[in-house]
């Protein structure tokens, strides 16, 4: 079983899943970034939509898990559990609980857009069958329903109920939760919101930026979670709107594929590299967030 704890771990990077040319999983560019996220003192989650997850196989993901905790790397493992149909997330979480990783994130089910009753009895049902601490998930964007603070209130006595991570983009939604959730980690879901989210009481980050700047990121969330005001985070909010300028993950993929990280930036579709056809303004802010970096040792 892992030595980890979770809430020693304020960065989690959704880690990117590598393909190569003919979109397969490229496990030796996989083996890498998990080395480089380790390096940096991230935690990983692996699967979640940064990772394409609801694209791949349930083989396929069975066989990255089976990789990564092979793997060993010296980080904690979140993984995600995403879906419709809660049987299938069950089996998912069966397969997982004897696997050593570290962590769950719950996203909401997708499609049904269930109210706030639904929403309890559906983390209830998975949080009863989770071995380790799950992490919740709000976003709205992918899963078309907000999620309701007081139903995750009502949620609190399950005992592998340990976070929220927050990605509706809305500060006003972070607070609802911190103040009804008071004993509860709460993550900002959005790099660039971290600052804000920090003024209220964030634990820490769920990251996409840390796929390409695992290191810089490590050190942003630590400065936004001790000074929050400090006027250089302009710099990050600049340097992470091109990492959203088309579908995530496909510019940090496009990016780690330019600075030579993986060898391919191949996605599934409906997801394509093709779609992003400004490369310069990832480059710039590739630059402005190394050299950044460099400024700070």
């Amino acid at each position: 079983m892992s030595s980890f704890n979770v809430k020693d771990y304020p960065l989690w990077t959704a880690l990117v899943t590598p393909f190569n040319e003919r979109g397969r999983v490229d496990y030796d560019a996989l083996a890498t970034l998990l080395d480089q996220q380790a390096a940096a003192g991230n935690g990983i989650l692996m699967l979640g939509s940064t990772g394409e997850g609801l694209a791949l196989s349930l083989n396929e993901q069975k066989k990255i898990i089976r990789f990564v905790c092979q793997h060993q790397p010296q980080a904690p493992i979140m993984v995600a559990v995403g879906g419709y149909n809660l049987e299938s997330q069950l089996e998912w979480l069966e397969f997982c609980n004897q696997l050593p990783i570290d962590a769950y994130l719950l996203a909401a089910p997708l499609y049904a857009k269930p109210g706030p009753k639904g929403q309890e009895q559906w983390f209830r049902s998975l949080l009863e069958r989770s071995k380790f601490p799950c992490m919740l998930y709000n976003v709205p964007s992918r899963s078309g329903v907000e999620l309701s603070p007081q139903a995750l209130a009502n949620l609190t006595d399950e005992a592998m109920f340990w976070s929220v991570k927050e990605a509706s983009g809305s500060v006003v939604k972070f607070n609802e939760f911190k103040q009804a959730l008071p004993g509860v980690a709460i993550y900002s879901g959005d790099d660039a919101l971290l600052p804000e989210f920090s003024l209220l009481g964030a634990s820490g980050l769920v990251s996409v930026c840390a796929n390409a700047w695992p290191q810089p990121t490590n050190l942003y969330v630590q400065q936004c979670l001790d000074t929050p005001h400090r006027m250089e985070f302009n710099l990050w909010k600049a340097a992470i709107e091109p990492l959203f300028s088309v579908a995530n993950p496909i510019p940090v993929k496009v990016l780690l594929h330019h600075t030579q990280q993986i060898g391919h930036p191949q996605l599934r579709l409906p997801l394509t590299h093709s779609e992003l056809t400004e490369f310069a303004p990832l480059m710039a802010a590739n630059e402005s967030i190394n050299q950044w970096f460099t400024n700070q040792q």
